[in-house]
């Protein structure tokens, strides 16, 4: 797979790229451009990108100028931001705590992407969620369920790194199964150890699907793209359908923790 822009909207693209585990298996990854109501751009996540995606990119934004932020929505998405840093200097570096804390020499914000200080900037553009009852950045560094999802309000579209997956099988097998939402493999193991965690993640993911319930486009960073308008399940439902899927998961956290 070779890096590619997805056009969402005039004013939303999606950058598929590559990410390896041991050098081999291409889980892949992902950023988006996003344009603001005011003019200006931001970036979603961090990504080093190609010669010609980054030519595509700096066309789209005055050479960079008018980026304005690099937002980093996942504490454990890091080996792209000193680059992309150094690509787009002037544009706000926006973190989680762990960003800050990996890389302390570069030039913060103060406002944690996770916080409610950090939305009010962007609410003009986007509404942003971070999951409840799950441990937002775990003590296990190989456990990525959370991240912060941003919903982009006028393309309606959600982007997502790890927590939301969308899962699409390759040629004919995609006739076999079906594509589907789900939520990342590594729930079980992020629940908080606390009673109420699980129903507190239940309530989450309804209020997710019900306040983004109008969301026609689903960018998922280690799997794909889903495009959805006038079409049923919508992505919604297909959200609450990964919850139900979960439940058992949710149960058993309940039996251990009462």
């Amino acid at each position: 797979m070779t890096d590619k822009i997805l056009k969402i909207s005039d004013k939303f693209w999606n950058i598929r790229g590559e990410f390896k585990i041991f050098g081999l298996l291409n889980i892949g990854t992902h950023a988006s451009l996003v344009k603001r109501s005011n003019g200006k751009f931001v970036l979603l996540d961090a990504y080093t990108m190609q010669d010609d995606i980054k030519q595509q990119i700096d066309s789209l934004t005055n050479n960079g100028v008018n980026i304005e932020a690099i937002i980093n929505l996942h504490p454990f998405h890091t080996v792209h931001i000193e680059k992309i840093h150094r690509d787009y200097p002037n544009a706000l570096l926006y973190g989680t705590q762990r960003h800050i804390d990996k890389f302390p020499n570069l030039t913060w914000q103060t406002e944690l992407t996770n916080s409610n200080e950090f939305a009010v900037l962007f609410s003009d553009d986007f509404e942003f969620s971070v999951p409840r009852g799950v441990d937002f950045i775990s003590k296990n560094e190989h456990l990525h369920f959370s991240s912060v999802l941003a919903y982009h309000k006028e393309s309606k579209t959600i982007h997502v790194d790890d927590t939301l997956m969308y899962l699409k099988l390759p040629g004919l097998l995609s006739v076999l199964k079906s594509p589907e939402v789900s939520f990342h493999m590594t729930l079980s193991k992020t629940l908080e150890r606390r009673k109420g965690a699980a129903d507190d993640f239940r309530l989450w993911a309804a209020e997710l699907a019900e306040q983004w319930s109008g969301a026609e486009v689903l960018c998922a960073a280690h799997s794909s793209t889903l495009f959805i308008k006038n079409q049923s399940p919508s992505i919604a439902a297909m959200i609450m359908t990964a919850l139900e899927r979960v439940e058992l998961t949710l149960k058993h956290h309940e039996k251990k923790f009462g």
